[in-house]
């Protein structure tokens, strides 16, 4: 039985006049992404058609789901909005705060005993407010939700950027800050420019050692990290049909990669299967109902030039395995000429780790595949040159897999099996006691990112990202550049040995198993929850509401000019940080650390032009605040690419800065700026950039014009008293610019809110 099942039912009930009429509306044939689009807006049926890529719209999702390191600073917000429920479903997951450094058992209760404080604040105000709450252990977020809540047609945002793995169930899931989520928690509308589309035709059908992963690491290859930014992805074609969908899923998920807004495919036989086999006949057999609204119009997927803005074919039987990396998750290396780029690159060839799991690849059908890898390694007398690690994707999965004995293969190979929780994959890995001076080395992983430190916060070491059954065969032969569809590998006896091609099962033959999944329901009325925060606590603060930061910013100082990239991750590090995702104040001390400083090449150190001495970021930003001062970051392109980490934007939001100006934001993140009240602006021209100087002083002298669709003109006064005026571009609407007067979208809701009570 589903979850929300009369939810479903309304959604689904709906969509056939709601899509009817938005076909009429838009006067063409209509996308899969589209129908699910129109179906939710917030106004009901459409009455106009809305231009990609231009129009901002309201929409109405169906859920919300929030992982725990996002959920604190979500619900401390919500907790300020004055409502006493949450206004459509919503679960927290507890899946970041454990750490892998042992095993699942020990690791787990470690995560217990160090972040109970923080568990039972939120299991406190998940039962306050009416959400249901995932226990430690549970499972990863993403995973999760595909199990239990994702459903063919549905809208859903999640606090986590890899909420699109839901698209492998044929959502339109979308990644978002914690206050947007906190909009509609609130029961407001959700705003979102209304996306692009990106046609990915797939033909042919994936084989030997070809997986889904190596689909989207081939697009990822084709668009780079931006080039989905503000666009929907669309997989379709007899290709598509042909893949899991977990597998679906993990293709989804890395569309994250690529700066996507979502990514989804249309509903077929195998999410049917998977939804049957996941005890949710109730939504199959409703979908069933209303299938042709459940994928595109046969006539968009034959001529798909006419109504998608981009188109991608791929043929799946010629595609072959691709290692992406080291240090992005765009760079694109078809196995078998890995050779020769390592060699060129420097990049060490000796494979330490093979790393299995996280959000993308923890599903019972990628460890079914990875195992039957590892199994021919017993079984022909190998011995692993890496270490294995395994992160099973829910409690669900583990307990399946190791009752499949899925898991004893991994065990007989020495693997370490982790907790059901994301571990290495956000940088919750203890691998070294010193990660800054520690070795050069190469890793493989089956996770979607892998950006320097992102691992194992050493900045050495080259993480590659690539299919379960190839990390598999990569950490038995030890070999970055092994290749299992031509290479051989000694074993034990001294004979060569060559490695089949992989096998697995894309759903138990038995069918899933579990003795305590680890959800717990909130009660029906939680009026009388007391949520207690300790005001000595080092972990969780409550928070005070910002202050506009007004029509007239003159003087305002430079923090730091980013050279290069500039993630999510750099701007404010996961890894020992997570324990302080609750208390800002305290996690503000990680401020844009990571950044390198375009003057002197370096991280964490910046020029205070009140005293002239260079210093940690965030202490030079606190001397700037305790002077009245206020400042600007300055940065470089696809500025905040990522993690959906709203801390990124609230962080220098406490410290005082008022503006980040750049070549060009990652979405979340430049909706998480407006959402907390800054300036996230972008140069018109994009060699202003290089007029920015150490010493400069900044004057806003027209932002008492701020309106949409219009320029700000900024002076940029150097320390030899010349100027130059620079133009600034930005996207905020008349909604938007309302955040800013009221120092942040949250000021907002509470004022409304109060005004209705």
């Amino acid at each position: 039985m589903a979850f929300d099942i009369d939810m479903i039912k309304a959604v689904y009930e709906r969509m056939a006049n709601r899509v009817d009429e938005a076909r009429k509306i838009v006067g063409k044939p209509l996308t899969l992404s589209e129908k699910i689009l129109y179906n939710h807006l917030w106004d009901g049926t459409a009455n106009t058609a809305f231009k990609r890529g231009e129009d901002y719209v309201d929409f109405a999702p169906d859920r919300i789901a929030c992982q725990d390191a996002t959920a604190q600073m979500a619900l401390l917000q919500f907790m300020q909005a004055g409502k006493p429920k949450v206004a459509v479903p919503t679960t927290v997951h507890c899946d970041h705060l454990i750490q892998a450094r042992m095993g699942a058992e020990k690791d787990l209760q470690e995560a217990i005993n160090t972040s109970n404080e923080v568990f039972n604040f939120l299991q406190s105000v998940s039962n306050k407010y009416g959400i249901g709450f995932w226990k430690p252990g549970a499972g990863i977020i993403h995973q999760v939700v595909l199990e239990n809540y994702a459903f063919p047609g549905g809208m859903m945002i999640g606090t986590d950027s890899h909420t699109v793995n839901a698209g492998g169930l044929g959502m339109v899931a979308i990644g978002v800050g914690g206050a947007d989520a906190v909009d509609v928690m609130a029961g407001m509308p959700w705003e979102l420019k209304f996306p692009k589309l990106i046609g990915v035709k797939l033909t042919g059908k994936l084989s030997g050692w070809s997986s889904p992963k190596d689909v989207i690491l081939k697009v990822a290859g084709i668009l780079t990290v931006k080039g989905g930014t503000g666009a929907i992805v669309e997989y379709f074609g007899e290709g598509a049909k042909s893949i899991s969908c977990t597998g679906k899923g993990t293709i989804c998920n890395m569309g994250a990669e690529i700066g996507a807004t979502t990514s989804t495919f249309g509903y077929d036989d195998s999410m049917e299967r998977y939804l049957r086999s996941t005890d949710r006949n109730d939504i199959a057999d409703e979908a069933n109902k209303v299938a042709e609204y459940l994928t595109g119009d046969a006539e968009v997927y034959a001529n798909p030039e006419q109504y998608f803005d981009q188109v991608i074919e791929i043929n799946l039987d010629e595609l072959i395995p691709h290692l992406n990396g080291p240090f992005t998750p765009d760079l694109a290396t078809p196995v078998g000429t890995m050779t020769e780029k390592a060699k060129a690159n420097d990049w060490p060839l000796d494979v330490e780790w093979g790393l299995i799991g996280s959000c993308t690849n923890s599903s019972y059908e990628d460890l079914s595949r990875a195992a039957s890898v590892a199994k021919q390694a017993v079984d022909k007398g190998l011995e692993t040159k890496a270490q294995f690690g395994i992160n099973p994707g829910s409690e669900q999965v583990r307990y399946t897999a190791e009752r499949d004995g899925i898991l004893d293969v991994f065990e007989d190979l020495d693997a370490t099996i982790f907790t059901n929780a994301c571990g290495p994959c956000i940088g919750q890995w203890a691998r070294y006691s010193d990660p800054k001076n520690a070795p050069k080395n190469s890793i493989v992983h089956s996770f979607n990112r892998n950006f320097a430190k992102r691992a194992d916060g050493n900045p050495n070491t080259h993480a590659f990202v690539t299919s379960p059954e190839m990390v598999a065969a990569i950490a038995i032969s030890g070999r970055l550049d092994f290749n299992p569809l031509t290479d051989t590998i000694t074993n034990k006896n001294g004979e060569q040995v060559k490695l089949d091609e992989p096998t697995g099962l894309e759903l138990p033959p038995k069918g899933f198993d579990v003795e305590d999944a680890g959800y717990i329901d909130p009660v029906a009325d939680g009026s009388g929850v007391e949520v207690v925060v300790d005001e000595n606590s080092s972990r969780l603060e409550l928070l005070t509401p910002f202050t506009p930061l007004g029509d007239s910013i003159t003087g305002a100082k430079l923090l730091i000019k980013a050279y290069g990239k500039c993630t999510t991750d750099h701007i404010s590090m996961a890894g020992p940080w997570l324990k302080y995702r609750g208390h800002l104040d305290n996690i503000s001390n990680n401020c844009l650390i990571g950044a390198v400083n375009a003057f002197n090449k370096e991280t964490d150190k910046v020029k205070n032009q009140l005293t002239g001495e260079y210093g940690p970021v965030p202490a030079t930003q606190r001397a700037y605040k305790a002077a009245g001062v206020k400042t600007v970051v300055v940065g470089d392109h696809n500025y905040g690419e990522g993690s959906s980490r709203e801390h990124a934007a609230m962080e220098p939001r406490h410290l005082g800065v008022a503006a980040v100006i750049v070549k060009s934001f990652a979405r979340i993140h430049e909706t998480n700026l407006k959402k907390q009240g800054m300036l996230g602006l972008t140069f018109a021209n994009e060699a202003d950039y290089d007029l920015i100087q150490e010493d400069d002083t900044f004057n806003f002298i027209d932002l008492n014009e701020f309106a949409p669709g219009k320029q700000l003109t900024l002076e940029v006064v150097h320390a030899d008293g010349s100027k130059d005026m620079i133009k600034l571009n930005h996207t905020y609407n008349a909604n938007q610019i309302d955040w800013y007067d009221h120092g942040s979208a949250l000021n907002l809701i509470k004022k409304e809110n109060a005004q209705t009570a």
